[in-house]
């Protein structure tokens, strides 16, 4: 995001919305806010974040650089509708889930988006939502809560808690398979190398899990995943449970 919720609110970031001023005569114009997002995550996702610059998003639309101002004014912002637009509008709900059931999806769904476009990790938050896909998904994670037995500022809390785990696993995971550190190989070999590093006396509770052959193999992020998301949402669940049956 570029601005703080008590700032004006930059003009493209308003023509996401649709609340931008659009003429209703004349020719239609050759470039659109939407054709200047998508071309820059065509170069986002081939090149990485470093590739993306308003010259390159220029060339790949066959204008100048100059003609993409008239509708972003600057790259940060060209930057966070392009996250937004990456990552896309959350799933729909599926009726009938309860609390849980509908946050694991909603996590799982995000982890996904996030995956795929991980360049928009190395995007800094600058405040809370404000880019239409962005807000949609603080929208369906207070949904599903709903009727769950929490305060408003919880179910605040709940989504910020997700979303922080969501995305820090997936930097991580991001991080590991361009370093190639996600394979038996590499988990064996450091293995070796930490069995030769450390002393036992010093290290017992390292070696208690070499000795268990813990890093014999590489665990599938999913799994790992899935352990960190179950326990987040048992402690919801432990929350909901303190506070009694919903009103």
């Amino acid at each position: 995001m570029t601005g703080q919720p008590d700032s004006p609110l930059p003009a493209s970031i308003r023509a996401a919305w649709g609340r931008g001023d659009r003429p209703t005569r004349g020719p239609k114009p050759a470039l659109s806010l939407e054709r200047i997002v998508a071309a820059g995550v065509r170069l986002a996702d081939a090149d990485g974040l470093a590739g993306v610059s308003m010259a390159r998003v220029a060339q790949e639309l066959g204008a100048s650089t100059m003609s993409l101002y008239r509708y972003v004014a600057a790259k940060d912002e060209l930057v966070a509708l392009m996250v937004d637009a990456a990552w896309g509008a959350p799933p729909p709900a599926e009726p009938g889930d309860g609390w849980r059931a509908a946050l694991a999806r909603w996590a799982w769904s995000f982890r996904e988006r996030i995956r795929h476009h991980p360049w928009g990790l190395q995007v800094p938050i600058t405040g809370p939502p404000l880019t239409p896909n962005a807000v949609a998904w603080f929208e369906s994670g207070l949904a599903a809560l709903r009727d769950a037995s929490v305060s408003e500022d919880e179910k605040g809390s709940v989504v910020l808690l997700l979303s922080g785990y969501v995305r820090s696993e997936a930097a991580l995971v991001a991080d590991l398979d361009a370093a190639r550190f996600i394979s038996d190989e590499a988990m064996m070999s450091y293995a070796r190398l930490l069995g030769e590093l450390t002393d036992p006396a010093r290290f017992p509770a390292v070696h208690a899990l070499l000795a268990a052959g813990v890093f014999d193999r590489a665990d599938h992020p999913d799994k790992e995943f899935e352990f960190g998301l179950t326990r987040i949402l048992d402690g919801v669940e432990v929350l909901i449970a303190a506070r009694g049956p919903a009103a």
